[in-house]
C-alpha cells in the first residue's frame, strides 16, 4: 500500500485520508477496515472520534502517529516537525515493566534538564505521587492507566492522541483527569483527536465530533460542539439538540454495513448540531 506523509497550511494541524486499510484475515482473506476516510483538524480543536468496535478508530490514531504505514492514502501536517511533538497515549498503557512508575514517566523526557521535576509534577497531578517507585507490576490497571496519562503529558505535545484513555478508571478519577485534559488543553494550545464510545464524554470535551460506520469504516457524520463561550469545552448551547443528532448518526452507522453510499470529506468549516 501507497502511504504518505506531506504538509499542509498552518491555520490547519493535519489531515488525514485514507483510502483503505486492510487487515489480514489469519483465517484467510483480507480484512477491509477502513474505506474513503477523509477529514482535516484544525490546529488546536478537540476532536473526538466515535465508533463501534472495529471500526479503525484506533487504526486510524495508529496511520496519524507514523506507527502503521501500511494503508492506501495520505496524512499530511501543517508543521514537517509534528511527530517529534505528538504523544500517542494508548489503550494499554505500555509501561516497562522494570522501570518504577516515575522512571516510566520521565524516561521520554530525560534528556531535558527539568526531567525529574516534570516527572514529580505530573505524578502528583493524577494522584500518584505516593506510588512513585512501585513497579507497573505491582501497580492496578487503574494506576497504570494514570501512569500513562502523566507519561503522555510531561513530553509536552503539540498534537495528542488518545484512545480510550480512561475507560477502566472510576467515574470520579476519570472526570478529574478530564478536567486535567482540558486546562492542558487551554493552557497549551493543544491539537487534540480522542477516541470514545461514550457519546456523554465526547460532548463533555469536544469542539467537534466524528463518527465512523462499521467496518469498512466512514465518516457517517461531522457534528460541531455548540458552546455558551464559543469553540471552547463548557456549557452547552443545546444539549437535547446535540444528543439527538448524534444518537440519530450513531444509528446510521450501525446500519450502513457496505453501504455505497460517498464518505464524508470533512474540514473544520462543518456543520453545528441542531442547525
Amino acid at each position: 500500500m501507497a502511504a504518505s506523509y506531506q504538509q499542509v497550511a498552518s491555520l490547519t494541524a493535519f489531515k488525514v485520508r485514507i483510502e483503505r486499510k486492510i487487515f489480514m484475515n489469519p483465517r484467510g482473506g483480507d480484512h477491509l477496515a477502513i474505506s474513503r476516510v477523509e477529514f482535516e483538524i484544525g490546529d488546536g480543536e478537540f476532536i473526538c472520534l466515535l465508533g463501534p468496535t472495529g471500526s479503525g478508530k484506533t487504526a486510524t490514531l495508529n496511520i496519524i502517529s507514523g506507527l502503521d504505514a501500511d494503508f492506501e492514502g495520505e496524512v499530511c501536517f501543517a508543521d514537517p516537525d509534528a511527530r517529534s511533538r505528538l504523544a500517542y497515549i494508548f489503550q494499554n498503557p505500555r509501561l516497562l515493566p522494570w522501570r518504577t512508575l516515575f522512571e516510566n514517566i520521565r524516561l521520554p523526557i530525560k534528556r531535558q534538564p527539568d526531567a525529574a521535576e516534570a516527572a514529580e509534577m505530573w505524578l502528583q497531578r493524577v494522584g500518584l505521587n505516593s506510588f512513585r517507585d512501585i513497579y507497573p507490576g505491582h501497580a492496578s490497571l487503574g494506576m497504570q492507566r494514570l501512569a500513562a496519562l502523566a507519561r503522555g503529558f510531561a513530553t509536552r505535545p503539540t498534537i495528542l492522541l488518545m484512545d480510550e484513555p480512561f475507560v477502566s478508571l472510576d467515574e470520579r478519577t476519570a472526570s478529574d483527569l478530564r478536567d486535567v485534559l482540558l486546562d492542558l488543553w487551554r493552557q497549551k494550545k493543544l491539537t487534540v483527536l480522542f477516541v470514545t464510545h461514550d457519546v456523554e464524554e465526547a460532548m463533555r470535551l469536544a469542539t467537534r465530533i466524528l463518527v465512523y460506520s462499521a467496518a469498512p469504516a466512514r465518516v457517517m457524520a461531522d457534528i460541531a460542539v455548540p458552546r455558551e463561550d464559543g469553540s471552547k469545552p463548557g456549557a452547552l448551547l443545546s444539549e437535547t439538540s446535540l444528543r439527538r443528532e448524534l444518537e440519530s448518526a450513531l444509528s446510521r452507522k450501525l446500519l450502513r454495513q457496505n453501504s455505497p453510499e460517498e464518505p464524508i470529506a470533512t474540514s473544520p468549516g462543518h456543520k453545528v448540531a441542531g442547525a
